[in-house]
């Protein structure tokens, strides 16, 4: 009886170019925003690591292996709190992952995508973690901000209008450049690269202008220079840089402490996007107008930004019964 060859282990393949350059090579690929490049970037380099400590070739990895590194992202503590992820951010994760490996499918580089077969975890849609606020509180953080003192409290002022009243993302809004604003069929409006890298276009509520030209009028004053001369970010810093995200965040905890906000410490500006949702549909926006503002490809995210959606006040049950009621007269 012949006994079976025993082959030896095959070497494993370098990634064509190295994994940074074929990652930058997809990530230029993309119409991504640098939040969400930066992002998939990170998602990539955790993956190639984690092949690195286990010994598993990237260019050889089955879904088993992606399995084992799910479960491994499920289970493991990690960061300041010591959880280990949430299925959503797995979720997100393999996701970036199967679109990296999907454009090493079209070079050529693997035979076929290992994500695919994977054993993804299951995200409710209609769950979202992130902690919403009601319109007395939304209203009461704008308060805060307008008796915001001191140098940055006009660019404050119009930092929580543009998230109150058009529920950016936050990397939309740091992203926002002077240049951006403008006038289209008599309303103020803005433009600014979504996600996905589509260019959008929103309008300006007569608040939000108001907040937004008198932090330019200041702005101008104190670089002694006109608003239209003004050029770069739309939120700066002392410094002239642009406001980041992290600047956001915190600016917009400060202020929910001092509205007096049980939840302050939990917040996000993502906060102030439920409630835009929310507060939208409750005042009878129609789903596919909120939709639409907000950038969702898919209605049931904008659903799941809807906090108020399983109020039965809302039941269709209402409007049905009052129509037959005009009917009858």
């Amino acid at each position: 009886m012949l006994r079976p060859e025993v082959l030896p282990r095959a070497r494993p393949a370098a990634l064509p170019a190295g994994p940074a350059d074929v990652t930058e090579a997809w990530l230029r690929n993309r119409r991504l925003s640098e939040h969400t490049r930066d992002a998939y970037r990170r998602d990539v380099t955790g993956w190639l690591t984690w092949c690195a400590e286990h010994a598993v070739d990237p260019l050889r990895a089955t879904f088993l292996d992606v399995n084992t590194y799910g479960r491994e992202l499920e289970s493991t503590p990690r960061g300041r709190a010591g959880r280990p992820l949430t299925p959503a951010t797995v979720a997100r994760r393999l996701s970036a992952l199967s679109s990296w490996y999907d454009f090493l499918v079209k070079l050529g580089a693997v035979p076929a995508n290992p994500v695919s077969a994977a054993d993804r975890p299951r995200v409710d849609r209609d769950h979202s973690a992130t902690v919403g606020l009601t319109p007395d509180e939304v209203d009461a953080l704008i308060a805060a901000a307008e008796a915001d003192t001191g140098p940055a409290a006009a660019r404050n002022r119009a930092a929580v209008a543009l998230l109150a009243d058009l529920g950016l993302r936050v990397g939309e809004l740091v992203a926002l450049d002077v240049s951006d604003l403008g006038t289209e069929r008599g309303h103020r409006s803005v433009r600014f690269v979504g996600k996905g890298g589509k260019v959008r276009r929103r309008a300006l509520t007569p608040g939000t202008a108001y907040a937004v030209d008198a932090y330019l009028a200041a702005r101008a004053a104190a670089q002694g220079v006109t608003v239209p001369a003004l050029t770069g970010p739309l939120l700066v810093t002392a410094t002239g840089g642009r406001m980041d995200r992290h600047a956001v965040f915190r600016l917009v905890r400060r202020l929910a402490q001092r509205a007096g906000i049980a939840a302050w410490a939990k917040l996000s500006p993502h906060s102030l996007r439920h409630a835009f949702a929310t507060t939208a549909r409750s005042e009878g926006v129609p789903l596919e107008d909120v939709q639409d503002a907000m950038g969702h490809a898919d209605p049931r995210t904008t659903r799941r930004y809807d906090r108020d959606r399983h109020n039965l006040d809302r039941d269709p049950a209402y409007a049905i019964w009052a129509a037959r009621a005009r009917r009858r007269g």
